[in-house]
């Protein structure tokens, strides 16, 4: 179905007209070599992933220098305004645009069928239906209804011009008001909108017979091409469509479901202490709301997202689930291995050969990188001066030389607790616990962590072990 969104500011600048296309096919055809065709599918919902995918197969044809690009057409309609930005896309390959409706061109499909050269169908597809509506597939209120049927017909004409019936029919497909005849024949009553079968769009008016509106029945593709060019050798080439252009449709197709789920989510994070599990959840799918589609364009920058990824695990493991190590490590070797993957000599869409020519060399580079950032870094413990901003960092004094135990933080100097010191003492939280946070016994402060759950600021709380840098510790039910 068609939205109405910002359809008005959607489509701007001139169609490409007829005359210069067939200047520009007639001079491509001149060249010698077998015809160059490209393939692009378009056959989930029209949303803005199929955009991206339409964009990179016309950019490919254009670099090809491709003879012909064919739209493989089969989807139930989407955005006008995405509709118009795939037609302005269109435009800008100087070669022919074929529509090949393989099944159905409903709604945003029948307008982007329109804006092609030539239409051709498979025996059972069917064409129509592209009224404009909500994007929740209810009516337009009356006066939108108008301006945007208005903006549509013109739209269209404009595509339209010289092209036979096809102005008339695809306003037909739009407009309920409007009544189509050919001479005495009246090919849609006022009252209902205007759906083509295949036959039913092949059929001749006029004098002489025009189809009144495709240019043939194919079997399939390769009918097509050879109906197209002839027989004989063709170098056809079908877009596949990435795996990030893939997730970039499931995530639109799936957009209500994340919102709800993430809307709940987050209203259990607002009942609840803290920050937790389910506000970065719900946020990351309201996120996915938003900006999933954009996933589309990450193909070809794997590596960089796989970095970006072990990023996250490491700031979430420090942040929220101290002492877990299993995500940071994840982290560590995603971001390691992204590295690794950034540097070796891979090319696109082809499969990875696992040998020592293609990684032996980036896992050098990488681990010698890491090991002078660990020289630097230990180099920088030694002789940075203390005070000042970097003062504030560590611990500016040692109680009893080497510390082996929690650390008490008041007064501060660094004091180093036993293991048993503190067993089984009470205290409270001067901080809230999420599962991290300090608690106050004795007077002192200490870094801690709750076993389970989290605590507000003022909880009671039982020291029941030592860790490594924190005192382990439990609620104190009252």
């Amino acid at each position: 179905m068609l939205t109405a969104l910002a359809v008005l500011l959607a489509f701007s600048g001139p169609v490409v007209a007829q005359e210069e296309r067939v200047e520009e096919v007639e001079a491509e055809a001149k060249q010698d070599g077998p015809a160059k065709v490209v393939v692009i599918p378009i056959r989930e919902a029209i949303t803005e992933p199929e955009l991206f995918i339409l964009r990179r197969g016309l950019k490919q044809a254009i670099d090809e220098k491709a003879d012909t690009v064919i739209l493989d057409i089969n989807t139930p309609g989407g955005s006008v305004a995405v509709t118009f930005e795939m037609l302005k896309a269109m435009d800008k390959f100087p070669g022919k645009v074929v529509a090949f409706v393989n099944s159905e061109a409903i709604s945003a499909g029948a307008l982007i069928s329109a804006g092609t050269d030539e239409i051709y169908f498979t025996r059972d597809a069917v064409i129509g239906a592209a009224a404009p509506v909500l994007a929740t597939g209810a009516d337009l209120d009356d006066t939108m209804r108008q301006k945007l049927v208005s903006y549509l017909k013109a739209k269209v004409r404009a595509m339209s011009e010289e092209k036979g019936f096809r102005g008339e029919v695809i306003s037909s497909m739009i407009d309920e008001d409007y009544e189509f005849k050919i001479g005495d024949v009246v090919i849609k009553p006022k009252g209902e909108l205007l759906s083509l079968t295949a036959s039913e769009a092949m059929k001749e008016f006029g004098d002489p017979p025009v189809a009144l509106l495709g240019s043939g029945i194919v079997e399939d593709l390769d009918a097509l091409v050879k109906k197209l060019h002839g027989e004989g050798a063709h170098e056809v080439k079908r877009l596949e469509v990435t795996w990030s252009e893939r997730t970039a449709q499931y995530f639109t197709a799936w957009a209500s479901v994340m919102m709800g789920i993430g809307l709940v989510l987050l209203y259990l994070e607002f009942k609840t202490p803290g920050f937790g599990l389910p506000g970065i959840a719900g946020a990351l799918l309201l996120l996915l709301v938003f900006f999933g589609h954009r996933v589309a364009g990450l193909s070809g920058h794997e590596p960089l997202l796989f970095f970006l990824i072990g990023v996250v695990l490491v700031v979430v493991e420090l942040v929220f689930f101290p002492g877990i190590v299993v995500m940071a490590l994840t982290g560590i070797a995603l971001m390691l291995g992204s590295l690794v993957w950034s540097m070796a000599d891979l090319w696109p869409s082809e499969p990875v050969e696992f040998s020592a020519e293609v990684f032996l060399g980036p896992i050098y580079s990488v681990m010698t990188g890491v090991a002078l950032a660990v020289a630097g870094f230990l180099v920088v413990l030694r002789f940075l001066p203390r005070g000042g901003l970097w003062g504030k960092m560590v611990l500016d004094a040692e109680v009893g030389g080497e510390m082996t135990g929690p650390v008490a933080l008041a007064g501060g100097t660094g004091v180093a607790l036993g293991g048993s010191d503190l067993l089984g003492v009470e205290g409270v939280a001067v901080t809230p616990l999420l599962p991290t946070g300090q608690v106050e016994i004795g007077g002192r402060r200490y870094e801690a962590r709750l076993e389970i759950g989290h605590a507000e600021r003022g909880a009671a709380v039982r020291v029941v072990r030592r860790g490594e840098f924190v005192l382990e510790v439990e609620v104190i039910e009252s």
